[in-house]
């Protein structure tokens, strides 16, 4: 109604409103009224885009793949791009008036297809297959320094390829080849296993062998030092019995020279009582015999001397006629022998 019109975009949408050419308002997420005969509203959407791609390419070898994936980009300056590119929206604000919004896309997706195009002309097919990793760092990072973004004020977030294939008839020739590879890498994989196999046995055998040797040398290593131990016990006792000879032979000669020494003791002893007996004897000889009696007496008991005067009676019983011992007497006799016995 009387051509004022009402807009309200999203906050991923960037908003310009020009007024008799002029710049009246800008931001993300506006809403306002507007008269639409004098009024031109750009809108430029900000978020990220996902932009798919599917591209041809051929090889160093000349062979042909095909690259599917997606850039991932948004306008993270969108007053440069409305300054090169026209994203004036219609009078009813529901879709664009030029197809500049497209042909980004197209710039965008030429870019990557140049790169793209440039790295996979340098590999060869099975280099190229293989080589997605490597693409995607290679033509990512030139399209993050790309002069042309930058000036359009386009901002790359992400770079992904997730398919690189060949022609169907180069797919089946590689997969021939392939398969007779992996024929071939199976066929020596068996090879290998028998080899190491036989390797294995052989080593085992070696070892069982190199085990028996070791047994062998260590049992013989055991056996030499018994023999050695044996031969050091027998050494060690026979010089315990050498010098328990010497030991013995020393002992008997103290023995003999003990024995000598005794001898001669004894021989000088028999000597020194010989000359005593002699001695004496010679004092004896000279002696009166009564003298000599009457010492002997008195070292007699009074028993003995009574033995010796009956004995002494005896000796002279030729001039007694005749002697009569009554039995009193000898009571006597025998009491007194017992007194004398009993203070003994």
């Amino acid at each position: 109604m009387f051509n004022v019109n009402y807009i309200k975009v999203e906050p991923t949408t960037f908003l310009m409103q020009f007024k008799d050419g002029k710049l009246k308002r800008k931001g993300k997420g506006l809403s306002f009224f507007y008269f639409a005969p004098t009024t031109s509203l750009v809108a430029i959407p900000v978020g990220t885009t996902d932009l798919p791609f599917m591209l041809k390419e051929t090889t160093k070898d000349y062979q042909e793949v095909t690259l599917q994936g997606q850039v991932v980009y948004r306008i993270a300056y969108p007053e440069k791009t409305a300054g090169l590119m026209n994203f004036t929206l219609r009078p009813d604000a529901q879709r664009y008036s030029s197809e500049d919004p497209e042909k980004l896309l197209s710039r965008i997706v030429n870019l990557v297809q140049v790169k793209m195009r440039t790295a996979i002309e340098q590999m060869d097919l099975r280099e190229a297959i293989n080589a997605s990793q490597a693409l995607v760092r290679a033509v990512k990072n030139e399209l993050v320094n790309s002069d042309v973004l930058g000036s359009l004020g386009i901002e790359i977030m992400d770079l992904s390829i997730l398919a690189i294939k060949p022609t169907p008839e180069t797919a089946r020739a590689l997969e021939a080849s392939v398969r007779e590879q992996l024929l071939e890498e199976a066929d020596q994989a068996i090879y290998r296993r028998r080899n190491a196999s036989i390797d294995q046995e052989r080593s085992v055998k070696e070892n069982e062998l190199n085990t028996e040797l070791a047994v062998e040398a260590k049992q013989q290593e055991i056996q030499e030092r018994k023999i050695e131990a044996e031969r050091q016990r027998q050494a060690k006792q026979n010089e315990i019995l050498r010098e328990q000879l010497e030991a013995d032979v020393v002992l008997e000669q103290q023995r003999q020279q003990l024995v000598e020494l005794a001898s001669e003791n004894g021989r000088k002893e028999a000597d020194v009582k010989a000359y005593e007996i002699a001695a004496t004897m010679e004092a004896l000889s000279k002696i009166d015999a009564k003298v000599l009696e009457a010492m002997t007496l008195g070292n007699l008991q009074p028993e003995q001397l009574l033995a010796q005067a009956f004995r002494e009676l005896a000796g002279g019983a030729e001039r007694i006629g005749q002697l009569n011992i009554s039995p009193d007497l000898l009571q006597q006799l025998s009491g007194r022998k017992a007194m004398v016995g009993g203070e003994r």
